[in-house]
């Protein structure tokens, strides 16, 4: 297998030194222009192409994004949002030839994590997802002076810049149309209240249900997982006056309820109406297909990593603000019993 050429070779062949190789390739001032152009030429002569690693160490730079979750392992795989989201940080980085560095751990050692990246230089900068009530990381960011983008709400971020996709009008509308189906009995499966967006998602469902003078049905939680909105479902089904429909705070939390609702004997939609969110790729073969809310988690990571190139390149990003999520009405839904 032929020897891939080196910066010495290009340096012998064009008869300078190692450091004018340097300065040429990396576009970096301090030789004349005749020179970096015979330079330039015999590295294409030879082939030679940049090792990522070495230029990146001559940049001052990582050459990597970083995103820390402090989610299981086992949940990270089964949600589908972040294999999009993070597919859509990819589909941006590979066109400057970076890459990510997901590192999933604990809340408790989260902090820790993040000051390992910046001391040791691991990453240029990264992405903030799931913000909780509270969330020291903004903070965090701005102390040890590392590059970052909120991917949420611009008042969660501290003065970060940041990205945001509205879910709020897609809830509304899907209570609206069960309302409009004649339910009146809309129970909430919610996601963990410490991440802000799960708080949102059932702030949404309560005033939309107060908006329509309808009463606020059950919540359960279902920690945005198949365990937990198996068991939430199991519960509500199993209640003396169940829901006649139940939103979900995700997906995978509606497609458990699903299938916990035919092993009851319960029809969807004939009794039960269900509706999820995120409208991944399996809402369109559950059995009916599930009802969601489409949020673009691919564009969403894509977006985020042009914020943080665009923060990285020293401009002032402000917030960055998305299509909202719609609503995406299937045969998961239909009009409540009796109606």
């Amino acid at each position: 297998m032929a020897r891939k050429p080196t910066i010495d070779d290009v340096a012998q062949r064009a008869g300078v030194s190692r450091s004018s190789v340097s300065f040429a390739l990396n576009d970096r001032p301090g030789i004349a222009r005749e020179t970096k152009e015979r330079i330039l030429a015999v590295a294409a002569e030879l082939g030679w192409t940049p090792s990522r690693p070495a230029r990146a160490l001559s940049l001052g730079k990582a050459g990597a994004f970083g995103l820390v979750l402090a989610r299981e392992p086992d949940l990270i795989g089964a949600d589908l949002f972040f294999p999009a989201f993070i597919a859509g940080v990819e589909v941006a980085l590979g066109e400057r030839g970076d890459g990510l560095m997901v590192h999933l751990t604990t809340p408790e050692r989260e902090q820790s994590v993040y000051e390992r990246l910046s001391a040791d230089r691991r990453v240029d900068g990264v992405l903030l997802t799931d913000l909780r009530h509270d969330d020291p990381r903004p903070a965090l960011m701005h102390r040890l002076g590392l590059p970052a983008v909120v991917v949420g709400q611009s008042e969660w971020s501290d003065g970060l810049s940041s990205v945001s996709l509205d879910d709020r009008p897609a809830y509304v509308e899907a209570v609206r149309r069960l309302a409009e189906l004649g339910h009146r009995h809309i129970a909430h499966v919610e996601g963990p209240q410490e991440f802000r967006h799960a708080h949102r998602r059932r702030v949404a469902w309560e005033e939309t249900l107060h908006a329509l003078g309808l009463p606020q049905g059950p919540v359960m939680p279902g920690g945005f997982t198949a365990e937990g909105g198996a068991r939430a479902t199991r519960a509500l089904l199993s209640l003396a006056e169940p829901p006649t429909a139940i939103v979900y705070g995700n997906d995978l939390a509606a497609t458990a309820g699903l299938s916990v609702a035919q092993e009851m004997g319960v029809p969807v939609p004939g009794r039960l109406s269900v509706v999820g969110y995120d409208d991944t790729s399996l809402t369109r073969y559950t059995y009916p297909p599930l009802s969601s809310a489409r949020a673009d988690a691919r564009g969403w990571g894509e977006a985020a990593a042009r914020a943080l190139d665009r923060v990285l390149a020293g401009e002032e990003v402000a917030h960055v603000v998305l299509p909202p999520a719609e609503f995406v009405a299937r045969a998961s839904i239909g009009p409540a019993p009796g109606a």
